[in-house]
């Protein structure tokens, strides 16, 4: 009988761990929470959505070169007033400028069906909107939802940025002026959504860009769902074409999709310059949950910056890189106060040019006079579970510009073909379990 008493003692401590680290995956990096809306992904069922505005339907015709723009948005403006519903574009390729949802109207791509945006920027309005972390006057992307809460694009046909004209354009105008800016070569995005709640995009195709690809401003619980977002590396380089920018966006849901494009696949916006934490149009992003997604051929997988004021609770898990130049990428700004924290890597396989990169920011940065630069911070970093092939496994250089604190690698296998090493000196508090590079255990200093 003796022998059988420590097993209740065995039962409550394996229960104790069964539920603390079941415990653990239902919270963010910081412990709070992860609310149930993270779990509840459900298709868009259109038919609750009320009428259906088929497009052909009003006199808009199946033409690559015919320019609709006016015809489309009377469509949207018609659903609008008689109390909302759902523009459809049927199969084939409609050419469009700016377009611009309102509330309780939605937009489905159905199978076959192409919006595609000029390749002339004057067929794109220009107004005030949000760009590389400022309130501007810029131009309205093809797609358009401003406080439209419940905004959904859904169905598995494509936007179309039509982006080589404007790729050509830019790097001619680059070779001219070195000094030309992403804001220069006048360019739209293709999805473009800001002030709204409850958004949902779904198993559409985003391609070509001409700028970033899709970009989401104070949005509040977000889900993208099933996207195909690609943009070229070559022959002609899309540039600035990120897959998804978020830029002072929270409670938002990245899952089973498929990003490749000549920028950063994911990055996470919110402001620059000196005083851009003080701005009211700035602010942090976070409780972000980006899963069982592949990333092709990209800048980054996931990128903090480079207008980021702060950026918290993100978790990057069962994802697989596949071509990506970066797993993780820190942008530094030397002219903006940034904060980095409570970041979750974990369960991530494939292959990438370096597993963590994190260096100061030199690319048109701009103090407004003050002559001091900004100090920021990274810390709270977790990586681990992660299966990787790189050619750098530590792409980090020390600067006094940032401090670097509280990082952790926990089973990490990764094979470095050209630079193996950890500078575990530049991080203060770094801790390293069962870390093997090349086949070698790191021992932690």
């Amino acid at each position: 009988m003796m022998k059988n008493k420590p097993l209740p003692l065995l039962l409550a401590f394996l229960t104790f761990f069964l539920g603390t680290t079941v415990l653990a995956q239902n919270r963010f990096p910081d412990g709070t929470p992860i609310p149930a809306w993270f779990d509840n992904v459900e298709p868009t069922d259109i038919a609750s959505l009320g009428k259906a505005y088929r497009i052909t339907d009003f006199g808009i015709v199946q033409d690559s070169t015919l320019i609709q723009t006016e015809k489309i948005q009377a469509v949207i403006d018609r659903a609008h007033r008689e109390g909302g519903g759902v523009v459809i574009i049927p199969k084939g390729t409609y050419l469009s400028g700016s377009l611009f949802f309102k509330p309780k109207t939605h937009l489905h791509l159905e199978d076959g069906a192409v919006l595609k945006g000029s390749d002339d920027i004057s067929n794109f309005t220009l107004l005030t909107t949000r760009m590389e972390g400022q309130t501007v006057k810029y131009f309205a992307a093809l797609v358009n939802a401003d406080k439209v809460d419940g905004f959904t694009v859904s169905g598995s046909g494509t936007l179309d940025g039509n982006g080589l004209r404007y790729w050509k354009s830019f790097w001619l105008r680059r070779g001219f002026n070195p000094n030309c800016t992403n804001m220069d070569e006048m360019r739209p995005r293709i999805l473009y959504v800001s002030n709204s709640k409850d958004v949902q995009v779904s198993g559409i195709r985003m391609k070509n860009s001409p700028f970033w690809t899709s970009h989401y401003y104070r949005c509040e619980r977000v889900k993208l769902i099933g996207l195909h977002i690609t943009a070229p590396e070559k022959p002609v380089k899309a540039p600035s074409s990120d897959a998804i920018d978020l830029d002072a966006c929270h409670q938002v849901l990245i899952k089973d999709c498929y990003l490749s494009v000549n920028d950063d696949a994911i990055a996470l916006k919110g402001g620059k310059g000196p005083n851009a934490d003080k701005d009211p149009d700035n602010g942090a992003n976070y409780n972000i949950i980006i899963e069982n997604s592949t990333f092709g051929f990209c800048h980054s997988a996931l990128t903090c910056g480079s207008e980021s004021i702060h950026s918290y609770n993100v978790i990057f898990r069962n994802n697989t890189l596949d071509r990506a130049k970066k797993l993780l990428q820190l942008k530094m700004r030397p002219d903006t106060p940034q904060e980095y924290e409570h970041i979750l890597i974990e369960n991530v396989k494939g292959n990438a040019g370096s597993l963590l990169f994190i260096k100061p920011w030199t690319q048109f940065f701009d103090l407004k006079g003050e002559k001091d630069i900004k100090l920021s911070y990274a810390r709270h970093i977790v990586l681990r579970n992660v299966t990787l092939d790189v050619d750098i496994l530590f792409d980090v250089h020390n600067s006094e510009q940032y401090k670097l604190s509280d990082f952790t690698f926990e089973n990490m296998t990764v094979n470095a073909a050209k630079r193996p090493y950890i500078h575990q000196e530049y991080i203060q508090n770094f801790t390293l379990r069962n870390v093997v590079v090349n086949g070698k255990n790191v021992v932690q200093k």
